[in-house]
């Protein structure tokens, strides 16, 4: 089936593995269900793997020319209804058995899949479920060429320590997007250490987890004020930001 999308979301198509994982958490709920929500639904792609396995499901889509891509997409399935609407502000007039929600970025920083879901969860049956399941982010030190928060986009970046999980989260809980937390990293060789390196991990389900792909979750580069550190040397760093809101609120200082 060909998908007519907007530029963006064609580079999303092209993106061969994290369309395979989505496919394949949508094709273990095997058995049909009543009603799924597919949020931020894009080009509509994800509702098109929902199409088998559901009466009804309602893509909702803010941006006008994504959501008019949609519609024609799916125009042939009676059962899928594509809404141009901000879904913080969608009516929602009855509970579904699923939610889909692909608006993730590293960390969930800079889209609004946690605002979403705390939202939508109110519309989740008891025993619903949410695709995807949940995140973990891990951290290192590292050594930046760059001196601004930036996307690995192939840049020179030297991890100076293993990678620490500093937060999990599952998406069926209600979520604080107030993130600050300090963290202790080992460095694992004597260097100057300018930056972190964040790394976020997609669970779709209980069995199926994605890393990073080339438009899903590209590691996250934060600089921080250069150190010299020696092999084994405990670094205390004290990392804060709000999801949802941009990479504009991340702050992180190495504490003396």
């Amino acid at each position: 089936m060909k998908f007519k999308t907007t530029p963006y979301h064609f580079d999303l198509l092209k993106d061969e593995e994290r369309l395979s994982a989505f496919y394949e958490a949508i094709k273990e709920l095997s058995t049909s269900q009543e009603l799924a929500y597919d949020l931020g639904c894009g080009s509509g792609i994800l509702s098109f793997f929902l199409n088998s396995y559901f009466k009804e499901i309602i893509a909702i889509e803010q941006d006008f020319k994504a959501s008019r891509c949609a519609k024609e997409n799916l125009k042939s399935f009676k059962n899928i209804e594509v809404v141009n609407e901000d879904v913080l502000k969608y009516d929602f007039s009855k509970k579904c058995d699923l939610i889909v929600c692909e608006m993730l970025d590293t960390a969930l920083i800079d889209e609004e899949e946690v605002p979403v879901l705390n939202h939508a969860r109110n519309y989740l049956k008891e025993n619903g479920k949410i695709i995807p399941q949940g995140i973990i982010n891990t951290i290192e030190l590292a050594r930046l060429e760059r001196d601004y928060i930036h996307y690995d986009e192939d840049v020179n970046c030297k991890t100076l320590s293993k990678p620490v999980i500093y937060d999990e989260i599952n998406f069926l809980n209600d979520i604080n997007p107030n993130f600050e937390k300090i963290i202790t990293l080992k460095a694992n060789k004597d260097s100057l250490v300018n930056g972190l390196k964040i790394t976020t991990i997609t669970k779709l389900n209980d069995n199926l987890v994605c890393g990073p792909t080339p438009m899903l979750n590209p590691p996250l580069l934060i600089p921080l004020d250069e150190k010299n550190v020696k092999c084994n040397d405990l670094i205390n760093v004290k990392l804060k930001y709000i999801m949802g809101k941009g990479i504009g609120t991340i702050e992180a200082i190495i504490i003396r």
